[in-house]
């Protein structure tokens, strides 16, 4: 019996650098996030986009649709994942969360250009209590994720989108990376 051909795949791993940013603030783990999250609108429901998506009529219609969902800060939350209601039935007492956040207006911007975009948009961002008592709200620089790219159209929107991430940052922690 003869045995089908199969075609020679190639699979890759690289290396690059990721340059990671802290905001450590001394305001509670309690206003960061309530500062955080009231900067964003939240499309946590995963019924809203792909239903805002079939309801458009044209591009103009869903980003009339789409900006509707931003916050204040252009993001909207994506996800929530509250670490630390598990982690007390795990005997682990810990605040941490951490969230998706992104904007397809903003991914787009990226997306256009490369789909491999799509591994690190949208982003993830992590609010959690030091050991000392201190918040701190953390995230990978979008520029230096896309930077294994090497598009430099990618890299220009990325850079916009540190300067949104920061921005943000900033605001709810109250502390500059």
């Amino acid at each position: 019996m003869d045995l089908p051909a199969y075609k020679e795949q190639a699979a890759m791993i690289d290396s690059f650098t990721v340059q990671h940013c802290e905001h450590v603030s001394q305001r509670s783990f309690e206003d960061v996030v309530a500062a955080f999250e009231a900067e964003q609108g939240s499309v946590e429901d995963p019924a809203i986009i792909p239903r805002e998506v079939a309801a458009a009529t044209s591009q103009t219609d869903f980003e009339a649709r789409i900006r509707a969902y931003e916050g204040r800060s252009g993001f909207m939350r994506f996800l929530t994942n509250d670490h630390g209601a598990w982690m007390s039935r795990v005997g682990v007492q810990a605040k941490t969360r951490s969230y998706i956040i992104g904007n397809p207006l903003i991914a787009q911007t990226m997306i256009t250009h490369d789909p491999a975009v799509g591994l690190n948009v949208p982003i993830r961002v992590v609010i959690y209590q030091t050991a000392s008592g201190e918040a701190c709200l953390a995230y990978d620089l979008p520029s230096s994720l896309m930077s294994r790219l090497h598009k430099e159209d990618v890299s220009a929107a990325a850079l916009k989108l540190d300067a949104k991430l920061r921005a943000l940052a900033e605001l709810a922690t109250g502390a500059v990376a």
